[in-house]
């Protein structure tokens, strides 16, 4: 079986990465193209996958495609191979295109569609995917095997990957932000860049596995933290007063709500 990459950029060297790590796949099982040969060639070199010479011959070598290509270029990708997937499986991680609009595109009738997100690239991904009505129990097993590869994915229904996306697609970029303002208010209290930069980042992978490790609920572990009258309460108290919970909610709300305005256009 082989897999090729329509698209070879950071996402799609991620998925392919993580393939060839956990020995899902070996690299001369991977193909790929890419309409930029430099990618094309970064793809090829960090993976040992073979690269093909246009989108017809990727798609011709391979049982399962993955279309990693943006959204807004897709149409002019996929034209020239319009019909050339039939009785293949196809993976598509174009944010907020649905799976009746890759179907047209294709040809295809196996189609799954995924919602994964940047931190694919260090092998802690996370998110969602949905698939159409011909996709098999088989196939369904092979899909686990590739997003297993790069971190934790869930089966949903296509209806909600526009919240996975404002939740978990587009929640690395919230997370970025609190822990550079973290990290500033460290610096601002004395603490050099570096170390403060470092225990910010530190302190948010520690609390989300202990999240994921610990079965608690997050209010629990807030709660074991935050001693009568101390210090940790005194930061919560800034924090409500300014509308911490309800400013990131409103994100994820306003990302959704862009996520199903771009699956419309």
């Amino acid at each position: 079986m082989k897999v090729a990459f329509l698209g070879t950029g950071k996402m799609a060297g991620a998925i392919a990465g993580g393939l060839v790590q956990t020995g899902t796949f070996r690299g001369e099982e991977l193909i790929g193209y890419d309409v930029l040969p430099e990618s094309l060639a970064e793809f090829g070199k960090h993976n040992g996958a073979g690269m093909a010479g246009s989108a017809a011959e990727a798609v011709d070598a391979a049982q399962i495609v993955v279309i990693a290509v943006k959204p807004q270029h897709l149409s002019a990708a996929l034209s020239p191979v319009c019909g050339a997937f039939d009785g293949k499986m196809v993976i598509s991680i174009a944010a907020g295109v649905p799976i009746a609009r890759i179907a047209q595109l294709t040809g295809a009738r196996r189609i799954v569609r995924v919602m994964p997100n940047t931190p694919a690239l260090v092998g802690e991904g996370c998110g969602a995917f949905a698939v159409s009505e011909e996709v098999t129990s088989e196939d369904l097993s092979v899909v686990e095997r590739i997003l297993g590869a790069i971190g934790r994915f869930y089966r949903t229904g296509e209806s909600l990957l526009d919240a996975v996306t404002a939740l978990s697609g587009s929640g690395p970029a919230y997370v970025f932000d609190f822990i550079s303002a973290l990290a500033d208010g460290g610096v601002t209290e004395g603490l050099s860049r570096n170390v403060a930069l470092n225990l910010a980042a530190q302190t948010v992978l520690g609390s989300a596995k202990l999240v994921l490790e610990s079965g608690k609920h997050p209010g629990e572990l807030r709660d074991m933290v935050s001693s009568p009258a101390g210090t940790t309460i005194a930061g919560l108290n800034e924090l409500e007063n300014r509308a911490f919970r309800a400013a990131v909610i409103s994100a994820v709300r306003a990302a959704a709500s862009r996520s199903r305005e771009l699956g419309k256009s």
